[in-house]
């Protein structure tokens, strides 16, 4: 049988490709009962992966064919339940993929048949046992493992409240009456509106802002959130920042970059990595370049740094409030903030703790869901 986290880590990546949101938190789970249950048929693993995985009902035809894509289970639930005295399959000791332009199985129970040139490949397994990485810190990674364990930050989804957008949509029960629809139809009964047509504003997620500290306190853990931003800054209306003694715009540069070179392109293009911090100035810039501007307005906007600033913590403290008062909600991700005995000591933390709506740590992949859960949730009333 394969190792038990690849096969938590691959299958879970195969379900995210089909559109099935499957966390770290689940994918731990599935791990963890793999390990207790053991399962030897593809019946039993079926049903281990229900328990655990999924969150809505409707998710289950799309992860039955997830399922026998991997794991060339059967056909339809029917079979899937299983009658008695059926013969259950044995899990494969590898995971096979599907080849293009192969043909499937015939009725009759010929089997699969493919051209003399086409042979299996087998689905990329993940190199990161995720039981045994999870709850590092980011800090005591090798290289190697922070590239293992990118592979599954590249499946976190960054979600944001939603906004009321300029558009609208048709509602029975909508608060607006839509005058011009309500008099358009109002022609087919002869000039009365006997039917008021009514419309709601559609909503959109609200922008997503990121500044992330890259001086040398925070570098360890700038090259684990970058990973996370580069999905970010592809997948959503997200802005990705970095400072240090400058403010450097990396959206671009993290848009074009593959995911393998995407940290080595923002070293190239953040000439300021790994040197002092002056979180003061730089929140000055942002606000006076980008905030104005409309960026940070109604935007999530997270600060990745653990507050060292050698600029006067007044003035951290006026640039915060500044960027309060426009943007929808302030994360404060430091680090430090894991350890029990953390008080925020660091002036420049002290004075910008008022102006935050969360405080994560988000130092190990564990504790990426208090991140994601922290950007998701409602604006805090100060």
């Amino acid at each position: 049988m394969p190792d038990l986290p690849e096969l938590a880590a691959s299958f879970t990546a195969a379900l995210h490709g089909a559109g099935i949101e499957v966390g770290p938190d689940r994918t731990r789970g599935f791990a963890r009962a793999l390990t207790l249950l053991a399962p030897s048929t593809t019946r039993e693993l079926r049903h281990c992966a229900l328990a655990t995985l999924l969150s809505d009902p409707e998710q289950i035809e799309p992860f039955d064919a997830v399922f026998r894509e991997v794991f060339g289970g059967p056909a339809d639930r029917e079979t899937q339940r299983g009658q008695p005295g059926d013969p259950a399959r044995s899990l494969p000791r590898t995971l096979p993929g599907r080849v293009p332009g192969a043909r499937e199985a015939t009725a009759d129970g010929r089997g699969r048949e493919a051209d003399a040139q086409q042979r299996e490949a087998p689905v990329p397994l993940a190199a990161s046992p995720l039981d045994r990485l999870a709850s590092r810190d980011f800090a005591d990674l090798s290289a190697e493992e922070l590239a293992r364990l990118s592979e599954v930050m590249r499946t976190l989804v960054l979600r944001t409240p939603t906004r009321p957008s300029r558009r609208h949509r048709t509602a029975h029960h909508g608060a607006r009456i839509d005058v011009r629809r309500t008099l358009s139809d109002s022609r087919r009964t002869g000039g009365y509106p006997l039917r008021l047509r009514r419309f709601v504003p559609r909503t959109r997620p609200r922008d997503l802002v990121v500044l992330c500290d890259i001086s040398g306190s925070m570098e360890p853990y700038a090259r684990a959130m970058l990973q996370l931003l580069y999905c970010a800054a592809r997948a959503t209306r997200a802005e990705v920042f970095t400072f240090a003694t400058r403010l450097t715009r990396l959206t671009p540069v993290l848009r074009r970059a593959g995911p393998d070179d995407a940290l080595a392109q923002a070293g190239r293009a953040a000439p300021d990595w790994s040197g002092g911090t002056r979180i003061a100035e730089c929140l000055a810039e942002f606000n006076e370049r980008f905030g104005r501007r409309g960026m940070a307005h109604g935007a999530v906007v997270a600060i990745v740094s653990d507050g060292w600033d050698t600029g006067p913590p007044a003035d951290l403290a006026t640039h915060m409030a500044r960027l309060s008062r426009v943007a929808y909600r302030v994360v404060w991700v430091n680090p430090r903030t894991a350890s029990p005995r953390y008080r925020p000591l660091a002036a420049g933390m002290a004075a910008a703790l008022p102006y935050c709506d969360a405080v994560v740590s988000a130092h190990n992949l564990a504790a990426l869901d208090d991140f994601t859960a922290a950007l998701s949730a409602p604006r805090r009333r100060r």
